[in-house]
Order: structure tokens, then sequence, then C-alpha cells
């Protein structure tokens, strides 16, 4: 069962659906048309519809240019054997069943958790059996149903002009440990980055995964997101980064181990860097912490249901809202210099300044 939860009502996300689906395939069909005449991406020829609008049918709501995008996040229930070919297929079929249902609420993209494809148990995987965690055995794994799934999702993304956000195991080269990734695939139905997990637990370097090594942006429209994964919820340093990267949105992905603890520091990272941050769970806690998306000033704007339920909440970032606008237009400039030394030209030089032991 799909449900919705939404900062719009559902009536008025529905509404027009299908004229803006038409705009989207004629604006799409003309970048498509720009790239192969002058060689560019898709992305590069995108901007310069952006930057020199034709008129209102380039610019419809939800359009490059538009001044919001309206994103949806998902939770989704996760499975844990990457071993079992028919609950990687359930997998595939759930999330594609949140990308139909969030492409009919207008969403441009939709965001998954960790794992949204398969999250493996440690203990399951470990080749010591699972009365202890070990080095983890992916020779079982069933890596070509787990591609077929993600191709299929992939096709779906194309056909539905979403960009699609997903959380799988991504594969190496033998004998190195696969990464835990994101996926990030565009409305054509191309994988056009992904995201690797850095910040790795001492079970996962340890027995799981391979880490990666750098910071994942991409662009939608004309907003700038950057992902994270796991238990990178703990570390700011990494949510500072993508605010240097002037980021709008942070997609953070995880399996939430104390889900409400990760909930709590990614509200606080969302209004101490002033983006939104949109936070994607499984299903399995939503009644601890619900999937949804907070806002720049660290407020939740829409979760999905506290229930064991697949379901989306669906928002628009919208720049020009006035607390976004101010969170974004005056905090963020006002710390950047706080953080560059602002104060340094005032700081005294006085005894009663050094001594700290005397009122």
């Amino acid at each position: 069962m799909v449900r919705y939860v939404s900062g719009v009502s559902l009536g008025d996300a529905v509404r027009g659906v299908e004229d803006r689906m038409t705009a989207n395939r004629n604006l799409k069909r003309r970048v498509r048309a720009r790239a192969a005449k002058t060689g560019e991406s898709y992305t590069a020829a995108l901007r310069h519809f952006r930057q020199t609008p034709t008129g209102e049918d380039d610019m419809p709501e939800n359009q490059p240019g538009a001044g919001r995008l309206r994103v949806a996040v998902a939770q989704t229930i996760v499975r844990d054997d990457p071993r079992d070919a028919a609950a990687l297929r359930a997998a595939g079929r759930e999330v594609r069943e949140l990308m139909r249902a969030a492409r009919r609420a207008g969403a441009r993209l939709v965001h998954f958790p960790e794992g949204a494809m398969c999250a493996p148990d440690k203990r399951l995987m470990s080749a010591g059996g699972p009365d202890r965690v070990g080095p983890a055995d992916w020779d079982g794994v069933e890596w070509e149903v787990l591609r077929e799934e993600l191709n299929a999702v992939a096709a779906l993304a194309g056909e539905l002009g979403l960009w699609t956000v997903l959380g799988s195991v991504h594969r190496l080269t033998a004998p190195n440990r696969p990464h835990n990734s994101l996926y990030v695939i565009d409305d054509c139905g191309e994988v056009v980055t992904r995201y690797d997990e850095r910040m790795l637990s001492n079970t996962k370097v340890l027995f799981m995964y391979a880490p990666g090594v750098q910071p994942v942006m991409f662009d939608v429209d004309d907003v700038r997101f950057g992902c994270l994964l796991g238990i990178e919820v703990h570390f700011p340093e990494l949510f500072a980064e993508y605010e240097r990267q002037d980021v709008d949105c942070v997609l953070l992905s995880t399996t939430g181990g104390s889900p409400g603890d990760f909930a709590t520091q990614a509200r606080g990272h969302a209004a101490g860097f002033s983006y939104w941050v949109s936070f994607s769970v499984p299903a399995q806690h939503s009644e601890t912490a619900p999937a949804g998306i907070i806002s720049p000033a660290g407020q939740w704007l829409a979760r999905c249901p506290a229930a064991a339920t697949p379901s989306i909440a669906v928002v628009d970032l919208d720049r020009s809202a006035p607390n976004v606008e101010e969170a974004v237009s005056k905090a963020r400039p006002w710390r950047r210099k706080v953080r560059s030394g602002l104060h340094a030209p005032h700081v005294v030089t006085d005894p009663r300044s050094e001594a700290r032991t005397a009122f």
C-alpha cells in the first residue's frame, strides 16, 4: 500500500500533472535536440534553456527557472539478504511503485533510503556463519538479479522523466569488497553519478565494504544536491563540506541504527548550514523516526506515516519562501564570514581578558 504525506495537498499535487508531464516531455525533446546538434551533455544543454528561456512553455511549474523543485522522499521495506532473488525482485517492484506515486504527485526527484534494493545483514553475510561477525562472503549474492532490477528502475526513471536517487550495493572487481552506494539516475534513465559511503562503521570497514573517497554533487534544474549515507550524519564536517559547495539540499539515506538520534542530528545540520535535508530511512523504523524533509530552519516540512508501510512525502523546495530566503540569504553568508575570521580584527590584548581565575 502506498500512502502520501505532503507539504501541499494531494489534490493540488495531482491537479495539472498531465499538463506538466507534457511540458516536461517537450522541454526534454528540445534539450536532447540541442545536445545532439552541439555535442553537449544533456546537463549542459539543459543549462542553456535555464539561462535563456524562450517563453512560458519552457518554464512550467517545477521546471528550470521556476524557482522551486518538487521532491519526494521515500521510506521502503528494506530487505537484508542479497542472496534471496525473490526479495530483490520485491524490493525492485516496491521502489518502482513509489516512483510512480512520486511522479503522480508531481515530483521531479525521488529519494530512497540506504539499501533500498538490499541492505545486507552483517551476520547473514559473515563467512563464519551467523553466530559471529566476520568477513562478508559476497560469492552467493544474486548480482545478476540485482542488476536486472536496477536496470528496470533506470528504465522507469527515463519513462517517467523522474530523477531517482537509490541506495544499493555496488559490486567491484574481486577480491575487492563492494561499495555501499547511492545511484543517481537522471530523468532520461541514465546513471549520471554514484556516491559511496565514506565514513564507515567498524563492522562495515573491517568486514563488508570498501569506503568511498569523495563527495558527490549534482544539479536538477537550478537546485544543487549532495549525498550522504549510513552513519555519516554523525560527521558535521561532511555537511560543512557540502555547504562550501553551495549545495541547496543534502540527501541523507540511512538504515538508521538509532533513527531518532539520526533525525535529531539531521535537523541540527539543516539549521546549522541553512539548507534542506531529505531524510530517508526504512519503513521498519518509521514508528521512531519516519522519513521526511527538513527545512533550512531545521523544521520538518513533511514526513511519511509513522507506520511500517512503504510511502512518500512530497515537498516543494522553494528558495523564495520567506523562512527559506531568510536562512539562505542572511544566516548562511553571516556564518561564512564568521568562519573566515570576521572577528579576528576585534581580538584585544588585555590582562583582564587573559586572567581566567578572577572576577
